[in-house]
């Protein structure tokens, strides 16, 4: 079977990035992933820009992957700042002017690569239409399919808020509208029940005494129940995206066009909870 190559983008903005690369990286070098290979990593920082994302191209380095580091902070500067003021203002088309522009420029230095998918992992920027229409790209997003849009920390908050029962991971295939894509893969655990209700209990101790968003300035990631959530769904993270990669690379699902196949059939999302579940039990 002919090795399946992608183009891995991040930010590289904390630990849990460097932790998603190396896992791949690790996977692939042990075998569990014998027909995938990472074409190039790229960041839309700089060296020197910022102390975790310096410590991410460390990594990339001693992994021998290329890397591609083009900054979108330091990118017609200017301009940037006005479509970002514009965007708060309802008003987005300067910001998608930027976008654009910007994406022509990874473009130009990633096209060379000849990749078959671009995996978003830890990606802090939005894509662009240009870069969406030219490449195949999927996203990891810290819900289930029709769960809270946003980062993972606006998710938890949102499941806590919503008092929900259930929440997940994903991959999702990229669209222009931030986490809008249809889901590809994706795993679901529940958050009530077990260690869990000791910790909604304490968080409404709490409510009886001061609001949830005063909460949130107060404890922000270290309350409890938040944190708790945050640890189980980083857990699945990991397997979900490397059991992703192995069902695209040995074609258990296709991805053709905006369209996910499975045994020459189109499905809404694979379910990967038999996998991960095995796996998060394991250890």
């Amino acid at each position: 079977m002919m090795s399946y190559k992608i183009g891995w983008f991040s930010t590289g903005r904390d630990k849990a990035a460097r932790e998603l690369l190396r896992v791949v990286s690790d996977s692939i070098k042990e075998d569990r992933l014998p027909n995938l290979q990472i074409g190039f990593v790229f960041s839309n920082r700089t060296k020197g820009e910022a102390r975790e994302s310096d410590l991410f191209f460390k990594l990339v380095e001693k992994l021998g992957i290329d890397l591609v580091s083009f900054s979108s902070r330091n990118f017609r500067p200017e301009m940037r700042r006005k479509a970002l003021v514009q965007e708060k203002r309802g008003k987005p088309k300067l910001i998608s002017h930027w976008r654009s522009l910007y994406d022509e420029e990874v473009i130009k230095r990633i096209d060379k690569f000849e990749i078959d998918l671009i995996v978003l992992a830890g990606y802090m920027l939005i894509v662009g239409e240009k870069l969406c229409r030219k490449y195949p790209m999927i996203n990891l997003h810290p819900a289930a399919p029709g769960g809270p849009r946003g980062t993972w920390q606006e998710v938890i908050w949102k499941l806590i808020e919503k008092n929900e029962r259930q929440t997940g991971a994903m991959m999702h295939l990229v669209t222009p509208e931030l986490d809008a894509g249809p889901p590809l893969t994706y795993c679901t655990f529940p958050i009530k029940g077990g260690k869990f209700d000791s910790l909604w209990e304490k968080l409404e101790e709490k409510l009886k005494r001061k609001p949830l968003e005063t909460i949130k300035n107060e404890e922000g990631e270290n309350e409890p129940l938040f944190k708790e959530i945050r640890k189980e769904g980083v857990r699945r993270e990991l397997p979900l995206i490397v059991h992703t990669l192995k069902a695209l690379s040995d074609k258990t699902i296709e991805l053709r066009g905006q369209k996910l196949m499975r045994k020459g059939r189109v499905v809404e999302g694979y379910c990967l909870n038999e996998e991960i579940n095995c796996e998060t039990d394991m250890h």
